[in-house]
């Protein structure tokens, strides 16, 4: 790519990995970065500096930033890192009293902060004096979910102001369902023009919403899968949003998360006891093995092994999985001959039955905790790997399946239905089960469909495992498809621009 075809693009986001993670917003804002840094963009990040982000492994810039919001103008630090394995510098806003604490969003004793509306407006305003710091003005700035949706809104107030009057931005929507809802009174803190609070899109039922606003104003909006940009534009999953989404459909694209390969390969995964291939699949019976030893199951070839890895809360699927008044999963391992292992930490209400269910039931364990090793063994140990949520934007662990031979069985939503080939009962073509509706009996049907294809149809089995080890979701492809978003967002800028001018010239 030649200089004059790059791009410079701007990152900002509340997370990175291997900075800050507590969830897939994280992976994909580094691991786009960094396939688009070696496409030949100049790509930077800037993101706050947490407490448990060691200043001493940082390089610091010997000055204080100012970031002005509202009639204060808040001093902050700067300083700066790089993405591992790439070339992307990463820029870390340093402000003791508003990142300088226990958690990401919250913490256990305030599980979301009540100053989050400020701080995460002092990031989204702090990764523009950086640019003026660096005298560096991006073509485009990609913002991340509801905690940097204001970076559009800011670039609106500053129309026509250098350096930023012909940068474009892009939003993406990494999970719909948080939005940035505060009360009218934390407006005043934002450091916005007051004509910003009627005509921005933060307004939202007498509270402002940092999403919607980021959703009103960027000039090009993506969500991590294709299925998911046409769900929420409909009010079964749009979060009352859908109207707006609807509106702005021609600036809606749909774009299918990666997942790391490299990272992610059972033929050389250090966490593994013991690591196998498509072409030599055999020892992933070995690591069956170690993992029914390890969660205290009866160690045995011949049972089906269902594995579970994920945030233990509604939206995935667990009050129809195991709600005390109605849930399937416990009629699951009481009638059907399997076994059934879950990781995870989340609501408490979950964690508190699926333990219960536990000490009930011998065929299910259940570890209460978050345990990387454990999680590669569930994904290379499991016969099937169950997902089956309310709705999810993309999905990452479906693909980790796919990839280590554990046939998914998921819900028809999102980028579930993105990844995952329905199994077809003629001919044993697919790669997973898709459960055809979110609910205790459907949940019921499709794990007791894929425990008679194990027992009855081994073949169709070996067949769906060998199709679905051999699928690639790459980010060389969706790095390709974002260029071609940011390359849209600034024709639509630059088109914006013009109109504008041509406006004033008629007045004039």
């Amino acid at each position: 790519m030649s200089k004059a075809e790059s791009l410079k693009i701007l990152m900002v986001s509340s997370e990175a990995v291997p900075f800050a993670k507590t969830g897939g917003l994280a992976d994909v804002v580094s691991t786009l970065s960094a396939e688009l840094s070696r496409m030949g963009h100049d790509v930077r990040i800037v993101m706050p500096r947490y407490y448990f982000i060691q200043r001493e492994r940082l390089f610091k810039h010997w000055l204080p930033l100012g970031v002005p919001l509202g009639n204060d103008e808040h001093w902050s630090g700067l300083f700066e890192s790089k993405l591992p394995a790439s070339e992307v510098p990463v820029y870390f806003i340093d402000h003791e009293g508003l990142y300088g604490r226990d958690g990401v969003y919250g913490s256990k004793a305030e599980p979301f902060f009540s100053d989050n509306a400020l701080r995460f407006a002092h990031l989204s305003r702090a990764a523009l004096q950086v640019c003026r710091y660096l005298s560096w003005t991006p073509d485009v700035i990609h913002v991340h979910d509801w905690p940097t949706a204001l970076v559009p809104l800011y670039l609106r107030d500053e129309a026509g102001a250098h350096p930023f009057a012909d940068t474009a931005t892009a939003i993406t929507i990494h999970n719909l369902g948080y939005q940035g809802l505060f009360s009218q009174k934390d407006f005043f803190r934002l450091g916005l023009l007051p004509s910003s609070y009627h005509d921005s899109g933060l307004d939202d039922h007498q509270r402002i919403n940092f999403l919607k606003a980021g959703l009103s104003n960027a000039d090009m909006i993506t969500t991590v899968s294709p299925n998911y940009s046409k769900e929420i534009q409909t009010p079964k999953y749009g979060f009352h949003l859908d109207e707006l989404l609807r509106s702005r459909s021609k600036e809606l694209v749909g774009i299918l998360n990666g997942m790391d390969y490299d990272l992610w390969n059972p033929k050389s995964d250090p966490l593994l006891p013991f690591n196998y291939s498509r072409e030599r699949v055999e020892n992933k019976a070995l690591v069956k093995t170690v993992l029914q030893k390890e969660a205290g199951l009866e160690v045995n070839p011949n049972v089906p092994l269902f594995g579970i890895v994920s945030r233990l809360a509604e939206q995935k699927g667990f009050d129809e999985l195991c709600a005390p008044s109605h849930g399937s999963l416990y009629d699951i391992c009481r009638n059907l001959e399997l076994q059934f292992v879950i990781l995870g930490t989340g609501e408490g209400w979950c964690e508190e039955e699926i333990s219960r269910l536990s000490q009930r039931l011998p065929n299910l364990k259940a570890f209460i905790t978050f345990d990387e090793q454990l999680a590669h063994l569930i994904e290379a140990g499991s016969d099937f790997f169950l997902m089956p949520s309310r709705y999810e934007p993309c999905g990452l662990n479906q693909m980790y399946s796919l990839r280590y031979g554990s046939i998914p069985i998921v819900t028809r939503t999102g980028g579930l239905v993105d990844t995952v080939e329905q199994y077809n009962p003629r001919g044993g073509q697919g790669t997973g089960f898709v459960i055809e509706q979110n609910s205790p009996s459907a949940i019921y049907a499709a794990i007791e469909q894929a425990t008679k294809v194990y027992y009855t149809k081994p073949e169709h089995i070996k067949s769906m495992r060998y199709k679905g080890m051999g699928v690639r979701f790459t980010w060389k492809k969706s790095a390709a498809d974002y260029e071609v978003v940011y390359r849209n967002a600034l024709k639509k800028k630059r088109a914006a621009k013009e109109e504008t001018e041509t406006e004033v010239e008629d007045e004039s």
